[in-house]
């Protein structure tokens, strides 16, 4: 049986905003991220970047030319109009912000596969119910970056309530090095092609378990420092722009001072006791997250067999299609 880490990051994956404060997705580059899947054991790593194949493409390249025991599968996280999915085994890169139906049949037209990344997290972009009526190989029943006691959790009770639907999945969805390695995709064989088949044949098995709450925070260190460095760079005229790379092209598209602005708020986040601080609430609002929806839990589910009836009797989205 072989090991896939089917969602990973890198610096192509951009930036994001958490209120006013804007921070990089990922500071990884592509080849670090190649690097530690390997040493984490994983047979096959997909580089998932936020709506960009672009480091995908050099992880797979730079695997190729340095290492026989891994393999690179080409993805990305697409942001749609309804939730995050992930393409794999892709040719090139999937524009954003369109339909969840688009989106599917983009993926589909380069003969990738779908698979729904932290379906019913409450906290991040998630397809939820949407994933009944789409053309879907299979979703993450463990999401390594959703240490909170509900998301895996439903996303379990759901994949064993409908069983032979979809693939169960299991991604670190690791931003950094320091939150890969915890989770992993079990599946027949040793190679890409191999995992493919074992989606499609849904023969694949979750396991793991989600990164600690202590790597996230070495995580969300790991991209203020990151993150810090490039401004610094940027200020001093050193960044160089790189295709398709959106963080490094961001950051050079700023002024001075809200580059030294960064520079500053960085320093007061990462001094003790601010990162500590922000750990505990991120914590405290996981916390009752999930003891809010799990109370939902029985209606939630009495919804979904109301849409996988309605789904059935219609026809279905594709379940059970062979993808060439």
């Amino acid at each position: 049986m072989g090991r896939a880490d089917t969602h990973v990051h890198t610096e192509y994956s951009g930036f994001n905003k958490l209120g006013v404060m804007k921070f990089p997705e990922s500071v990884a580059s592509p080849e670090a991220q190649v690097d530690k899947a390997r040493e984490d054991g994983m047979n096959v790593v997909c580089i998932t970047d936020h709506d960009e194949t672009a480091g995908a493409f050099i992880a797979q390249k730079y695997a190729h030319q340095k290492y026989d025991d891994i393999q690179v599968v080409v993805g990305e996280e697409v942001t749609t109009a309804d939730g995050e999915i992930i393409g794999l085994f892709l040719t090139e890169r999937v524009p954003d912000m369109l339909s969840i139906e688009e989106t599917v049949d983009i993926i589909r037209s380069q003969g990738g596969l779908t698979i729904a990344p932290h379906p019913f997290s409450f906290h991040v972009p998630g397809l939820k119910e949407r994933i009944f009526d789409i053309d879907l190989d299979g979703f993450e029943t463990i999401n390594g970056g959703h240490p909170d006691a509900y998301t895996n959790m439903f996303a379990r009770i759901v994949m064993d309530r409908y069983p032979g639907r979809w693939a169960e999945i299991s991604g670190s969805d690791a931003h950094s090095t320091y939150t890969s390695g915890y989770n992993w995709t079990e599946f027949p064989g040793t190679t890409a092609d191999e995992l493919r088949k074992a989606i499609l044949d849904k023969t694949t098995v979750a396991k793991g378990e989600p990164a600690p709450v202590f790597g996230q925070v070495q995580w969300s260190v790991d991209v203020v420092i990151g993150g810090q460095k490039l401004l610094y760079k940027s200020l001093i005229g050193k960044l160089k722009n790189v295709p398709n790379d959106h963080l490094i092209e961001k950051i050079n598209s700023i002024n001075d001072l809200k580059k030294a602005t960064g520079i500053f708020a960085g320093c007061l986040y990462v001094v003790p006791p601010v990162s500590f601080i922000a750990t505990l609430l991120s914590t405290y609002y996981l916390k009752v997250g999930a003891r809010d929806m799990t109370a939902r839990i029985p209606e939630r589910l009495n919804n979904i067999d109301r849409i996988i009836k309605a789904v059935d009797a219609s026809g279905g989205p594709g379940h059970g299609r062979n993808h060439l």
